[in-house]
């Protein structure tokens, strides 16, 4: 088996702190799903791994403020977390969390080995103290002013501003997110991970991956030239993994160290279910290709900092590609779970359909540069698009077809140049999508397939098949029937993308079993075969009332 014959599919484990909503979407997850899909139909050996990430201090926080418990928060999301995923069709292999027995084995193994092989060492830091909660405080329990570029709301682990991670020690004009108070500098013991000594082995391994995307070779360098400096492993903090050294009681190892072991954790795990508790060596010690879909801001943690721990530990196989999106804002302005400013995922399918909402998160996707949302957009898309341009071809062939030509796919006569060359573009155009999703460009494999839909709405206007059909029914067949192997074709080239609407025209259209075993192939739709009744396979949308409904919904937020 060579190294494109398996394929692991890494996923940003999100925090278990708050509701999904579209810029996780955006920013990983689609993306992942979609690739993985495609791999799948290829019949590629491919699983997709994640979970929540239920140690972070996000959590924490927003226990106390609910005056809760950490594993309560995590507990609820998590659940919210498995049904969206189930309502949108992200297809993961596994989902797990970190707050299980196999993900702390797994993580306190990794700490003990570099600890023993030198990577890890004990060191005092200064960390931020609370004089009036009297505690020290984890990263996001303090806030303040950004070194780097004066944004006042940054937090004591990163800038959503620029971007920059950051340690709380760091901030200017600093403050308690609880109290208010200014906290005081101290000393306290912590590990280390020799961050600093893996330099020159990180800087050759991402010379051999000339095939990032611009920006994460650009945010990775730009680590790198910065040298790189030891980070501090664990937290005064008593929620996480537990430090398995005597005297750390207190403490617990950081979420920042523990979340990315999780990608192996949650393999292990996914092997253990299958009943072979080995299989996965075969996707992190044999050939295989293991790509990390995350939002930009996880960059240097999947192209330095997990890469590090790897080759510290040694046997396993580093990442191939880490495809970062870059940011999705809303109506113009960042998505922020602690701040308030989203549309939330479980609040959007109560309302809406899924394979709407991945048609425009696809078609806009923030691959080289941030995108924005707006309601506006999204109607504009759901309904000239998705329901004009592509719904209205499959539904007004297949009813016309279903009405004229007893309820099955036409017997077509001899094909001409124009339908010769149709669907001839339909064969290429199914191999130009794959060929871009292969390479992790979601927005031009999507225009490409609605390309092709356009051109098939094209040729019926040439060939018009409903004014034929009273002089000459052997040329409405031929045409009907090229108009439906292109639909066919349609359903697979979209597959992907949106999979409930490929699975309801796959059916439509008179097969039997799941979309999926198909393969990334159109098998001709043979003459004879019986067509369910049609149906729409999309709704079109009151724009006025959508935007007033959105518009009021968004101002009633308060962002905090």
């Amino acid at each position: 088996m060579t190294v494109a014959d398996r394929v692991l599919v890494c996923v940003a484990w999100p925090y278990a702190n708050g509701p999904l909503h579209l810029g996780h979407i955006a920013g990983a997850y689609l993306p992942a799903d979609i690739f993985v899909r495609y791999q799948r139909a290829k019949g590629v050996e491919t699983i997709m791994v994640s979970g929540s990430d239920q140690h972070g201090t996000p959590i924490t926080v927003r226990a106390e403020q609910e005056s809760v418990s950490p594993a309560d928060v995590a507990a609820r999301y998590h659940a919210e977390f498995v049904r969206s995923w189930e309502q949108l069709g992200i297809s993961f292999d596994i989902f797990t969390r970190t707050g299980t027995s196999n993900h702390a084995t797994v993580v306190q193994d990794i700490f003990l080995t570099l600890l023993e092989r030198g990577h890890i060492y004990k060191g005092s830091m200064d960390s931020t103290y609370c004089p009036s909660c009297v505690r020290f405080l984890p990263d996001r329990y303090v806030e303040g002013r950004c070194p780097f570029c004066g944004y006042d709301n940054a937090r004591g682990d990163q800038c959503d501003n620029c971007g920059r991670p950051l340690n709380s020690t760091e901030l200017l004009d600093a403050r308690c997110k609880f109290c208010g108070g200014p906290p005081e500098i101290r000393a306290t013991e912590h590990f280390f991970l020799r961050l600093s000594a893996f330099t020159d082995e990180l800087t050759a391994w991402i010379k051999d991956h000339p095939y990032w995307k611009p920006n994460v070779r650009n945010f990775t360098n730009q680590w790198l030239s910065e040298g790189l400096r030891d980070r501090a492993i664990t937290r005064d903090i008593e929620w996480g993994i537990p430090v398995p050294v005597p005297g750390f009681d207190g403490k617990r190892i950081y979420v920042w160290f523990e979340a990315v072991i999780g990608y192996l954790s949650a393999t292990k795990e996914w092997a253990q279910l299958q009943g072979q508790p080995e299989k996965w060596e075969e996707f992190w010690k044999q050939p295989c290709r293991s790509y990390y879909f995350i939002g930009k801001d996880n960059i240097p943690f999947h192209t330095i900092i997990w890469p590090a721990i790897l080759m510290g530990y040694g046997g396993l196989n580093l990442p191939y590609d880490v495809p970062a999106n870059e940011h999705l804002t809303l109506e113009g302005r960042p998505f922020s779970t602690s701040r308030n400013w989203a549309v939330w995922v479980p609040d959007y399918l109560s309302r809406y359909d899924p394979d709407a909402l991945r048609y425009v998160m696809s078609i806009n996707m923030p691959e080289l540069g941030d995108a924005d949302f707006s309601w506006r957009e999204f109607v504009r898309r759901n309904n000239d698009e998705l329901v004009a341009t592509y719904g209205n071809l499959v539904h007004r062939v297949l009813t016309f077809t279903y009405r004229n030509f007893e309820q099955a796919v036409p017997t077509p006569g001899l094909h001409d140049s124009l339908d010769q060359a149709l669907l001839e573009q339909a064969e290429r155009s199914l191999a130009r999508v794959g060929d871009l999703i292969e390479v992790c460009h979601f927005r031009e494999a999507t225009r490409e397939a609605l390309a092709l839909a356009q051109e098939a709405n094209r040729y019926l206007d040439r060939k018009a098949p409903w004014e034929t059909i009273k002089t000459d029914r052997q040329a409405c067949a031929t045409a009907l029937y090229v108009a439906i192997q292109v639909i066919n074709t349609l359903k697979v080239a979209f597959g992907p993308f949106l999979p409930f609407s490929s699975s309801k025209l796959h059916s439509l259209l008179g097969f039997s079993g799941n979309l999926q075993d198909v393969g990334w192939r159109a098998v001709a739709a043979p003459a004879g075969q019986a067509l369910q009744k049609p149906a729409p396979l999309f709704v079109k949308l009151d724009e006025e009332q959508v935007i007033e409904e959105e518009t009021r919904r968004l101002s009633a937020m308060k962002p905090k």
